[in-house]
């Protein structure tokens, strides 16, 4: 009988597939197991979301490892090279969470647009500030993609039903996925020119760090808006600060950051950002589909 590793939470009903399975199924608890290196030993696979790390420590610590699933999108927290050398396989789910993020986004440009968490707390605080909140449109004005993958798409396809011109960039090939969305490829500079909201949907490797930079807030319009759901650290933070101070550009909203949780504030409380806790997947939709899909591989796996 294979045993699983469960390191961070997955829904109820993913839970009982596995147990359904026949599978050993052990929930590691952070508080009383001590460091997972020790806790490792004699599992066949492991299961994560984003907030344990599958280290080198980690595997080479593992005896039997053979699987690791990351139950979500990003990898960045899985030593792939590490896994490899060792003969893990190491598997996601980058399908599930797909439509959650994306309308996340479009929420995120219409809260800018409008001014919606300005409007909110002036309430709160007992305020009627209506001429101070004159927001804009969405239609007809320039949303630019950067990474056309699974999440890309369903944005563009949202912002497109909202009569927004949609530019895309990508080191792929997305001409099939353009044509079918009714976008325009184009270059990464002319995107960061030409748009009024840009929306990163790339994953966090050596050169995606920082790839929006000081050079890039330089390109941008006054009244652009950056949107980040991905990863942090693809935006430069100190870099985002010095262009929102400076009005280099209109804002940004931030669902993720270089350090979760948050040990430097001072992005998060800038009153040009919209900042969210990394809940970009966090419906309830998202963590269904997320868990069955984690739970087909391994099942598929072990079977």
């Amino acid at each position: 009988m294979a045993r699983i590793l469960v390191a961070d939470p997955l829904a109820d009903s993913a839970m009982q597939q596995l147990m359904d399975a026949g599978l050993e199924v052990v929930v590691r608890d952070k508080e009383s197991d001590g460091p997972i290196e020790e806790q490792i030993k004699g599992f066949d696979c492991v299961i994560v979301r984003s907030a344990t790390k599958v280290t080198k420590e980690v595997i080479d610590s593992a005896d039997n490892l053979k699987l690791v699933v990351r139950a979500g999108v990003g990898l960045d927290n899985v030593d792939q090279d590490a896994a490899k050398a060792k003969g893990v396989k190491v598997m996601n789910t980058p399908e599930a969470p797909s439509v959650s993020v994306a309308e996340m986004v479009i929420a995120l440009m219409f809260a800018l647009s409008r001014r919606l968490t300005s409007a909110d707390s002036s309430m709160k605080n007992e305020q009627w500030e209506k001429k101070k909140l004159t927001g804009t449109e969405l239609w007809q004005k320039t949303l630019g993609i950067i990474g056309l993958g699974r999440i890309g798409y369903e944005a563009a396809k949202r912002a497109k039903a909202l009569e927004m011109t949609v530019l895309a960039y990508d080191v792929l090939d997305i001409d099939n996925a353009c044509k079918k969305l009714g976008a325009e490829r184009t270059d990464l500079e002319t995107l960061l020119r030409s748009s009024d909201y840009i929306s990163v949907h790339v994953p966090l490797l050596p050169h995606t760090q920082g790839m929006i930079g000081p050079k890039e807030f330089d390109l941008m319009k006054e009244t652009a808006y950056v949107i980040n759901t991905a990863r942090g650290g693809i935006v430069d933070e100190k870099a985002l600060l010095k262009a929102l101070n400076e009005g280099k550009i209109a804002g940004a909203a931030l669902d993720v950051f270089e350090s979760e949780p948050l040990q430097d504030w001072s992005i998060a409380k800038h009153p040009k950002v919209i900042a969210t806790p990394h809940i970009s997947s966090s419906t309830s939709e998202a963590q269904e589909r997320v868990g069955s899909l984690t739970v087909d591989k391994v099942i598929a796996e072990f079977k």
